[in-house]
């Protein structure tokens, strides 16, 4: 009955004479030139011509793409391994903890005479079980995922502490492991190839395999997600192990990178990866967690501090410009999802 009414009342519509009710207007296309997903990349490029005017002997050289390309590459990792579990909607404020521990361990290993391959693979399985033991807490003992991953990450950084007994390992690194964070091909350090490799496997991951959809749905909706058969828990563990296992990475490629493990190195990434990371999710696909956002706010965070540090700014500019990076981030993913 409803759907022969609607029917009729369609008919009736139409045969309405023309001028019954006022003129409708076709609503006005206002040109935006995509400023709703691509405004990073206009603002990197404001960026980069101010500071081409500002500090041309320093900051428009080959030298100095290679240098930002190259040291944004750790914090590049770490916030492309974030972008899985905020994309099933759960926080993990441990993975620049397990950075330290995973590095701790594999400078750690070496020192006690293992080979590269058997410190690397220890790390790993740290970091793998770590983000076992979130998931565990999040998804059975139903501890909310800010609280349990925070309190991860007090505890390991009081592990990476007991593992480097407080001080600085610098010796003991296999010369050949080192190769892998110091050798450069054209110019620029392999940690920023082993990134592009990252980054393009966790872009598979969630654009075009079933886990990436599960991973969107279960963040947008986890109850509708549930009805539709969607195993949320298992993706929300998943995601956290996930997130982990690159940290883990992560802090093997930065031991090699570094060549020295120190107590407190970890920290300092936390805030730089969930900028970008939030930030990124304004970018490209508006809306969501996406890896090429999260690529373009790297970059364009590192070169507004690599500029201002070139043009003299004091040293505090880097948290400065993140931390507000952050805030401005955030509000403007929270008003992109308020218009979607």
């Amino acid at each position: 009955m409803a759907a022969a009414a609607s029917s009729a009342n369609l008919v009736v519509e139409a045969d309405l004479p023309a001028h019954v009710g006022p003129p409708q207007l076709a609503p006005r296309r206002q040109l935006t030139f995509g400023l709703e997903r691509f405004s990073g990349v206009y603002v990197w490029g404001a960026l980069l011509l101010i500071f081409a005017l500002w500090v041309p002997d320093t900051f428009l050289t080959t030298s100095n793409a290679k240098i930002i390309a190259g040291d944004q590459a750790i914090t590049a990792m770490l916030a492309l391994g974030i972008i899985i579990p905020l994309a099933a909607g759960v926080f993990d404020l441990s993975f620049a903890g397990v950075l330290g521990v995973s590095v701790a361990l594999t400078a750690y290993m070496q020192v006690q005479g293992h080979s590269p391959v058997v410190a690397g693979l220890v790390a790993l399985a740290g970091a793998t079980f770590i983000g076992a033991v979130n998931g565990y807490v999040v998804v059975h003992l139903r501890v909310s995922s800010f609280i349990a991953t925070l309190g991860m990450s007090s505890l390991l950084i009081a592990a990476t502490y007991w593992i480097t007994d407080g001080k600085q390992i610098t010796e003991g690194f296999n010369a050949t492991f080192l190769d892998l964070g110091t050798k450069q091909i054209l110019g620029v350090p392999m940690p920023f190839y082993l990134m592009l490799v990252v980054a393009a496997l966790i872009y598979v991951l969630v654009e075009f395999l079933p886990v990436g959809r599960y991973l969107y749905a279960v963040g947008g909706n986890p109850q509708a997600a549930r009805l539709a058969g969607v195993r949320v828990d298992r993706i929300v563990f998943g995601s956290l192990v996930a997130s982990s296992f690159v940290a883990g990475v992560t802090g093997v490629v930065l031991a090699a990178r570094l060549g020295t493990a120190s107590p407190d190195i970890g920290p300092s990434y936390l805030l730089p990866a969930f900028s970008a990371v939030f930030l990124g999710s304004t970018q490209i696909k508006a809306g969501r967690v996406n890896v090429l956002g999260t690529l373009l706010a790297i970059y364009l965070l590192a070169t507004g501090v690599k500029g201002l540090q070139l043009a003299g700014a004091p040293v505090y500019v880097n948290d400065l410009f993140n931390g507000a990076a952050l805030i401005i981030a955030v509000a403007l993913a929270a008003r992109t999802a308020r218009r979607v």
